[in-house]
């Protein structure tokens, strides 16, 4: 699939201009972001961009004491692996998880080494909501547990799942080459124990988990929020990300409102995460 790039070149550089920007361009559909010395490059799929949206940069809230420019660029789908290539680095979360590219080399001293070979950016760890989900997987203990993966983007949520003990895994997502990529990322970590499904929420109804994963958008959490619920065993944990800070409170009432306990939040620039837990 052709995407559109628009590439923007912020002035002063500012790593906090540029997570206000990221965090308005992702309101907008733009769905994933690159940095480097140059600027900042965010990504939206060909059919996905119109007048409208195009309309909406001109909007954009620029932070004080900066200015922008920028350009859209439109980039062939058999273009993108080079360019993601050129610019993917590993990273490393909490100096226990290593997620990394086939090309990279392992840290063996690290407990989890993940490899993503992704068609794009989103779904690496390097984006804020992905590196929040992958802390809360640390943090949790996955051991026998059935665990759903909602928007599972490049399956590296789902792969860090089996990787902690977990029995089972569904990997859900609505697009295409996310399904596929999450395929190819199984079989990279040699993972036996995740089921990837392409669909909707609709593919939960009449499953149960014990701890489900959703890294998606505000919009989409507030609308499945009560599928989710339904599928959460008792005591299960529902941890939600891709929302931004401003989010949190809205997200926490609607959660209630179905009767979750809030157990946590936590903050990576402008975005969150935030746990929940079935108690009912």
């Amino acid at each position: 699939m052709d995407y559109f790039e628009l590439k923007i070149k912020v002035n002063p550089e500012s790593q906090q201009a540029n997570e206000v920007l990221i965090a308005q361009l992702a309101e907008i559909g733009f769905e994933s972001f690159t940095e480097d010395e140059s600027g900042l490059s965010a990504f939206i799929k060909a059919p996905d961009y119109s007048d409208e949206i195009n309309n909406k940069l001109d909007d954009l809230i620029i932070p004080e004491g900066t200015q922008i420019s920028y350009k859209i660029n439109e980039i062939k789908d058999q273009n993108w692996n080079a360019q993601w290539e050129s610019s993917f680095e590993p990273i490393i979360v909490d100096n226990r998880c290593l997620v990394r590219a086939s090309f990279h080399k392992g840290l063996p001293d690290l407990d989890y080494d993940v490899i993503i070979d992704p068609k794009m950016a989103f779904g690496t760890g390097h984006h804020q909501t992905t590196h929040l989900m992958i802390e809360a997987i640390l943090n949790d203990d996955f051991s026998g547990k059935t665990v759903l993966d909602m928007g599972c983007g490049t399956g590296v949520l789902a792969i860090l799942a089996e990787m902690k003990g977990a029995a089972s895994i569904h990997a859900i997502d609505i697009d295409e080459w996310a399904y596929q990529n999450t395929i190819e990322n199984i079989q990279v970590n040699g993972c036996k124990r995740i089921i990837p499904l392409l669909g909707d929420v609709n593919l939960i109804k009449e499953k149960s988990y014990n701890t489900i994963l959703a890294n998606i958008n505000l919009n989409i959490l507030l609308a499945d929020i009560q599928y989710y619920v339904k599928s959460l065993l008792p005591n299960g944990n529902l941890y939600l990300s891709g929302i931004l800070k401003t989010d949190i409170e809205s997200l926490i009432k609607t959660a209630e409102k179905y009767g979750l306990i809030h157990l946590s939040t936590a903050t990576r620039g402008e975005w969150a995460m935030v746990a929940f837990q079935n108690t009912q």
